[in-house]
């Protein structure tokens, strides 16, 4: 039997955000001419998707079914990254500088979300059978085992943080990459060696864009109240917008500030969005409901005996894990603004498909655990 406690906590949160992408696109609406369901009817769409493929995957074997789908989405999103930068503009959409969607006629596909996934269960199969067979190992035997997957990684970051200009999806690859090199034994001193070559790549990777640069600037003048708020734009209106909702909100729809003070509001900034249409108890519900979904995830790897499935569990998890904390302590101020959505909640076809693919394949795992321990 699957997790449903698991699959309702997503549908929850896909419901919710279905709503927000209606509430919250009114500027983006009328700027652009819409019609006023245009981003409610793409979002359903995609979360009707989301669902049924959760759904289908939770019937297949994962003993026949998880090597065959990992090895599908890494090598084939891999390859699709690798050839977008090359692609005409008529096939990749280039939005500052940017190439990170692929026109599909009507529809259009982030390819990186879907690599994240495959780039987790492909690792999770590999370190299993490069590294667990092994012991314990010396430093030189550490770094013989694990470089490989460190430069799939150098790799990754290549193509998704200088091509595509997407800082926040390396930072959240790297991340769980770490955390899963020390749960299949890395010694402290390699992963301490691995975490300092981390800090110095994002900040080089920082330094290489005036943007990123800006954006850090911005978030060490927010921390000055006497700052210039024309400075602080983006999070000074976050902030506000967060503030202006309080506790209750001020209504489904009664958000002032996604009237155009903030942009993205449906996407990036849909926390804040949030926040101020239905207040601090709403953000607070989502937060546990994401920590639940988190919880139920660890639990599923915590009973499941096959080790490739409790490293995809676990990886699984922290990618949602590492992108709700890093686009919620950016609306809030805490650090810097990343252009990252919000697992299941922030409008985009991609993200929502993505994020509901890694629900259903853990939901496929699920059924192989013994409910009675």
């Amino acid at each position: 039997m699957i997790d449903k406690p698991l699959f309702g906590a997503t549908v929850i949160l896909l419901i919710l955000g279905l709503i927000m992408s209606y509430s919250l696109s009114t500027y983006a609406v009328m700027k652009f001419h819409y019609t006023d369901s245009h981003f409610f009817i793409r979002q359903l769409v995609a979360v009707t998707i989301g669902i049924t493929l959760m759904i289908g995957l939770s019937k297949l074997d994962p003993d026949r079914w998880f090597k065959p789908i990992g090895i599908f989405l890494f090598l084939t999103f891999l390859i699709i990254l690798l050839i977008m930068p090359f692609l005409s503009e008529s096939l990749v959409r280039n939005i500052g500088g940017a190439k990170r969607w692929i026109n599909l006629g009507p529809m259009s596909i982030t390819p990186v979300e879907f690599y994240k996934i495959g780039f987790i269960m492909f690792i999770s199969w590999s370190l299993v059978r490069t590294r667990l067979p092994r012991g314990k190992m010396g430093l030189n035997a550490e770094v013989k085992v694990f470089v490989p997957y460190v430069m799939i990684l150098i790799i990754s970051t290549l193509l998704i943080a200088v091509f595509q200009k997407d800082l926040g999806q390396t930072v959240v690859l790297s991340a769980t990459l770490l955390v899963l090199f020390l749960l299949v034994g890395s010694s402290f001193r390699f992963f301490s060696i691995l975490f300092g070559m981390a800090l110095t790549g994002v900040a080089t990777l920082i330094i290489m864009e005036p943007h990123r640069i800006k954006r850090v600037q911005e978030w060490f003048l927010s921390l000055d109240n006497s700052a210039n708020r024309l400075e602080t734009y983006q999070i000074s209106n976050s902030l506000d917008a967060i503030h202006h909702g309080g506790f209750f909100g001020q209504g489904l729809g009664n958000g002032q500030y996604k009237l155009g003070f903030l942009s993205e509001v449906n996407t990036d900034f849909v926390l804040a969005g949030i926040a101020e249409e239905l207040g601090f108890i709403s953000i607070f519900a989502i937060t546990l409901l994401m920590l639940f979904i988190v919880f139920r995830i660890f639990k599923v790897a915590a009973k499941v005996e096959n080790p490739t499935y409790y490293l995809f569990c676990v990886g699984a998890a922290l990618l949602i894990t590492f992108s709700f904390l890093i686009n919620s302590f950016g609306i809030s101020g805490i650090t810097p603004i990343k252009g990252i959505a919000v697992p299941f909640l922030s409008y985009g076809g991609s993200q929502v498909i993505a994020s509901s693919l890694s629900i259903g394949l853990v939901l496929m795992i699920s059924k192989k655990i013994n409910r009675e321990n």
